[in-house]
């Protein structure tokens, strides 16, 4: 067997070592003082670090100057420590983390972070009539993530994945294209590849199986990052701390949603919420499509106003919704039909896309003869914000942003920076970096809720909520959103969401309604929408389903406190909502392609119910803990995969070993969320010595507020040594922050025989459900140690 694993270690490292360029030649090194350039007889190299775990890496071709412009990019090079260390044939950029060697002869770029290769160019950068490409080895066993939004399985290696923004209506468990193409690979090698370049292209996984990962293009930079980690968590922080962390969302998106194609009315609109709160089903916002500037689904779109005959009083009903804590979101999208109110204006002032003529570009499309707003314009980048600042100002409270791929792009169109596909994949991108910054200027203390049907690699930076795009309505389209979620979570959008229910199609299907909206409470956004031939609202299903769907939304509203910390985490680290197992264990091979169970946050575990008519499945759970059902308190030993019996009224849900888990009682919305009054759940495992936990927490609504000092932070520790269990809690408050009095109940779970006394503190014990209850008071900044004796 070891002579097997040499042989095995020896092919694929000469499979490195011959995969070269023979006929690009070594000329010079040249240091500089944050970046060095390495001449060829064709072009120039030049590395350029970002910290001690990502490298650029540039190739100019002769003829040709260097771009700084990268659309995704916003972590400044860093200055760091670079040693140039040759010999004969090769040259080595040295790093504290990353080095690279240059061979000189045959020429070949390898890259290594802490003396390990990662990978290295085959043939480098090459050039045909039809693409520039950018090409690399790779070992045999290397499993491949990325490319953006698909539903192709969590290895996506074998694939040539079009880099083109384009919708797939109704797609179920597999779509090669969709709304999301992000030029970003990650290997199960532990790196990630970013390819910084916007025109349209392809991203080749090896689909040719001679281990070669390919980038093409029809133009641009030459430019890709390597990006190395010690562990899943940091690799992805390594990547979006590069392209821009994703500002905290208000509170109040954490809530259930009320959306549907579309409400055609004020007094549509009115009693739906009023429906909401008849039947006490909480609800946070309400998201109006197409039907708010017109009467008819075609020929209105770019008129951009409230239709008047339907919403007569459209600032007094978004007030009155404010006041019942509801949020008003509007639909938008770049297209300004030449049958809409705002045609005329919008060719006065010249900001549509055109012709090689100068003219008006103007195509068909589904809602009729159109032009397209261009945003890399200035003039029409303002214009577009003035009519999103004008609605803002008379209380809309969010944007949802549609057929931004965009949906219908001529190649011949051109853009003030570009033509169509030099820029189309960068469209949504830039229409939500417009709204964000927008916001930035004339509205600093109100957090932006920007949800978008595309995006590129960097567009959480500007507040991106995207969501998975119009997929059917069956058992099918639910089973691939797990593994949307994932990989564009690993890929910086970590709000990435589906339609609750489903969305194409007119399939009355109860059972399937209602295990979508259970795995909701677990996926970043509660959103439930569809075509308005089935209705998306619990509040219009029968009464089975609609009980069981308030189960479900108010399960997700005590879990905010939770939630609200998984997206501060987001907001500092990166680190996705919904996560992997393999970020728990690298060393199982199944679990790199395993998206049937996943990690909500760091403690808890689910396995959505993605078939129809199942009494039980099989949960996989990871090793190094162990797991408690949530709902029953069944300890479950990690390390393996286990058949479990499922219930109608939940999906399985299991809480890691030694988790704090705060949670609230449910609110009918986030307008009355507080903590004066929490519970906080404590998942005791006496083989756990020690564990951790934290809650976070500001108003809820003002930008960078911890960058602000306007925040607390609730840590919990648990020690457990000598039949002596010990829980603190301290608080952690920002200098402008106001303190506050809680009345917190600790619930600790799993212990099965009653304490000997918990000093200075009254308790409860519960003998059949094996839980010790204590109230716990904090009426100052102080740190709180309870000693439980066993």
């Amino acid at each position: 067997m070891k002579n097997l694993k040499l042989i095995f270690l020896f092919v694929s490292f000469s499979f490195f070592l011959n995969a070269q360029n023979s006929e690009r030649k070594f000329e010079g090194v040249t240091k500089h003082h944050t970046f060095v350039e390495i001449k060829t007889n064709d072009g120039l190299y030049r590395f350029q670090p970002y910290g001690n775990e990502i490298i650029e890496t540039s190739f100019i071709p002769n003829g040709e100057s260097f771009s700084e412009n990268s659309h995704a990019v916003v972590l400044k090079p860093k200055s760091v420590k670079m040693e140039i260390i040759e010999t004969s044939n090769v040259t080595e950029i040295k790093m504290l983390d990353i080095s690279v060697k240059i061979t000189h002869a045959p020429f070949q770029i390898s890259y290594y972070y802490e003396g390990n290769l990662l990978t290295s160019e085959k043939n480098g950068y090459s050039k045909n009539d039809e693409f520039e490409a950018l090409d690399f080895n790779l070992t045999n066993d290397e499993i491949l993530y990325g490319g953006g939004a698909r539903a192709l399985g969590m290895n996506r290696r074998g694939n040539r994945l079009q880099l083109y923004n384009r919708a797939h209506y109704g797609y179920e468990t597999h779509s090669e294209l969709m709304n999301f193409t992000i030029p970003l690979v990650y290997s199960s090698k532990m790196y990630a590849i970013h390819f910084d370049n916007a025109p349209i292209g392809w991203l080749d996984l090896d689909s040719k199986k001679n281990n070669t990962l390919t980038y093409q293009t029809i133009s641009g930079r030459k430019t890709y990052q390597i990006i190395a980690g010690d562990d899943w968590e940091e690799l992805v922080e390594n990547y979006v701390s590069l392209t821009g962390f994703q500002p905290l969302i208000p509170r109040w998106a954490l809530g259930n949603f009320s959306s549907r194609f579309g409400y055609h009315s004020q007094q549509e609109v009115e009693n739906t919420i009023a429906k909401f709160s008849e039947e006490k089903i909480p609800v946070d916002a309400i998201i109006l499509d197409l039907f708010w500037f017109g009467k008819e689904m075609k020929g209105t779109m770019g008129n951009l106003e409230f239709h008047k005959d339907s919403f007569p009083n459209p600032e007094k009903m978004m007030a009155n919704l404010k006041a019942k804590g509801v949020k008003t979101i509007l639909i938008t999208e770049p297209f300004v039909l030449t049958t809409s109110n705002k045609w005329d204006e919008a060719v006065k002032k010249d900001i549509l896309g055109k012709t090689k003529d100068g003219k008006p570009y103007t195509y068909d499309f589904y809602f009729g003869n159109t032009g397209i707003i261009d945003i890399f314009k200035p003039e029409g980048k303002q214009w577009f914000w003035d009519i999103y600042k004008s609605l803002n100002n008379i209380g809309v409270a969010g944007w949802w942003g549609d057929l931004g791929e965009p949906e219908v792009h001529p190649s011949d169109l051109l853009h003030a920076t570009g033509t169509a596909d030099e820029v189309h994949n960068i469209y949504g991108h830039n229409w939500a970096k417009l709204i964000f910054e927008g916001y930035q200027k004339d509205f600093p203390n109100q957090r932006p809720f920007i949800l978008m049907r595309a995006g590129y690699s960097g567009s959480q930076h500007y507040g991106m909520i995207p969501w998975s795009g119009d997929v059917n309505r069956t058992w099918g389209g639910l089973q691939s959103q797990v593994e949307i979620a994932l990989q564009m979570g690993m890929q910086g959008l970590g709000y990435m969401h589906s339609d609750l229910g489903g969305f194409a199609g007119d399939n009355l299907d109860d059972e399937l309604y209602t295990r979508w909206l259970q795995y909701g409470v677990f996926q970043p956004i509660y959103r439930p929408h569809a075509q308005e031939e089935v209705p998306s609202e619990p509040i219009f299903r029968e009464q089975k389903t609609k009980a069981l769907a308030k189960k479900s939304i108010e399960l997700r509203y005590s879990l905010l406190p939770y939630n609200y910390t998984l997206s501060f985490e987001n907001n500092q680290k990166g680190t996705p909502l919904m996560r992997p197992l393999f970020f728990e264990n690298t060393s199982d091979n199944q679990l790199f392609i395993n998206d049937k169970t996943y990690l909500w946050g760091n403690d808890i575990l689910v396995s959505p119910v993605v078939k129809s008519g199942l009494q039980a499945q099989e949960v996989t759970f990871p090793k190094g803990s162990n797991w408690f059902n949530f709902y029953t308190d069944e300890k479950v030993e990690g390390g393996q995969t286990k058949t479990v019996q499922l219930s109608t009224e939940s999906i399985p849900t299991y809480i890691r070993g030694g988790a704090f888990i705060p949670m609230i009682k449910t609110i009918q919305n986030t307008s009355k969320y507080s903590l004066n009054n929490f519970d906080l759940h404590f998942y005791f495992d006496e083989t756990v010595i020690e564990s951790e936990g934290k809650l976070y927490n500001d108003d809820g609504e003002t930008p960078n507020a911890f960058e602000k000092e306007n925040f607390e932070i609730i840590n919990f520790e648990s020690e457990y040594k000598k039949n002596y269990l010990t829980v603190e809690f301290e608080t952690e408050l920002g200098k402008n922050y106001t303190f506050s009095s809680k009345e917190i109940t600790l619930i600790i779970h799993n212990i099965s025989k009653k304490p000997k006394k918990v000093k200075g503190y009254k308790f409860t014990w519960n003998e059949e459900k094996s839980t010790l209850t204590i109230p716990v008071s904090m009426h100052k900044i102080s740190e709180k140690t309870l000693k439980i004796k066993f």
